[in-house]
């Protein structure tokens, strides 16, 4: 081989701080990925939910407790599921009472998840326990109101079998543990019972019918007490007149008796003039207008009448 042909292959290798660099790249680039797969891989716990962590679909384990978590990368997954009590609107539903009535029954319910594990492996979802819940309340609401009287139930003071709803609440949750279901109901409350069209106007009877009764019963208590009222008074004014009739027959008593005895002294000391003065007081009482009297001319009532004094 000539001269003029032999290639100088050190002249066309790169710097060695060309190659320093590269190499920094690389291992700048292998860090930073490192550093994402681990990022992307650490989850937090917040407060008031579960995270499920699951491996080929399978469920390894539930974080529970609030925190930073990790998973491992791409064969690990996390999904959330609620902490808290969450509500759950119970679609309307025809019951059929003892007396066989029919009327329609609108709850809503109060739960949450006990046992987030169980409730996996036997319902799956928040969807599908909310499907068991709703059959479970609406079989034991059936259940309940299927013992009680229309009345009972629309009026509750006539209901003799204690709190509906905890009665419902116990008979759900005993179902639900049996199942292990993983879920507890903490409450249920009706909002409201609507009737069916042909039961309505047979309600609106019976109440204005007991309003009725309610209204005579206050009327009659009112009349009652107004009866005791006035024959309380009546006897009131009779004894107080009859105090006032002895006072004034009393008082009336000792003002003749004074009167007499004034009468009496005056009389004693002067005869004629009492005798005259009766005559004056039997005059006034007996003439009048139209009175007529005929006198002799020579007796002392007619003299003094025609102004003779001797």
């Amino acid at each position: 081989m000539s001269d003029d042909k032999i290639i100088n292959f050190d002249e066309k290798r790169p710097p060695v701080e060309l190659r320093k660099y590269v190499q920094l790249g690389s291992v700048a680039v292998l860090l930073i990925g490192i550093v994402g797969i681990i990022l992307s891989n650490l989850f937090i716990v917040e407060q008031g939910e579960y995270k499920v962590v699951r491996q080929f679909g399978e469920v390894v384990r539930v974080e529970s407790e609030p925190g930073l978590k990790f998973k491992i990368p791409f064969i690990q997954s996390v999904s959330t599921l609620p902490k808290y009590q969450m509500i759950y609107d119970i679609p309307p539903a025809e019951i059929n009472t003892r007396d066989k009535k029919r009327m329609m029954a609108d709850h809503y319910a109060l739960w949450r998840i006990e046992d987030p594990l169980r409730m996996i492996s036997n319902v799956g979802s928040l969807q599908g326990a909310e499907a068991i819940l709703g059959e479970q309340i609406f079989s034991a609401i059936r259940a309940e109101l299927g013992q009680l009287e229309f009345g009972e139930i629309i009026n509750e003071e006539e209901n003799s079998r204690g709190d509906f709803n905890q009665q419902v609440k116990e008979r759900v949750n005993s179902s639900l543990e049996r199942q292990d279901l993983g879920i507890v109901l903490l409450d249920v409350r009706m909002k409201r019972t609507d009737l069916p069209k042909e039961n309505e106007e047979a309600v609106y009877r019976r109440m204005i019918s007991e309003r009725e009764s309610i209204a005579q019963d206050y009327l009659s208590q009112g009349d009652a007490e107004a009866n005791r009222i006035r024959a309380r008074t009546d006897q009131e004014v009779t004894e107080i007149l009859a105090k006032a009739k002895a006072d004034a027959e009393e008082i009336i008593g000792a003002g003749e008796a004074e009167a007499a005895e004034i009468y009496n002294e005056s009389f004693g000391r002067d005869p004629e003039f009492y005798q005259l003065y009766r005559t004056l007081l039997s005059y006034e009482k007996t003439i009048g207008d139209q009175t007529v009297i005929v006198l002799p001319a020579d007796s002392p009532y007619a003299r003094i009448l025609m102004g003779y004094t001797d």
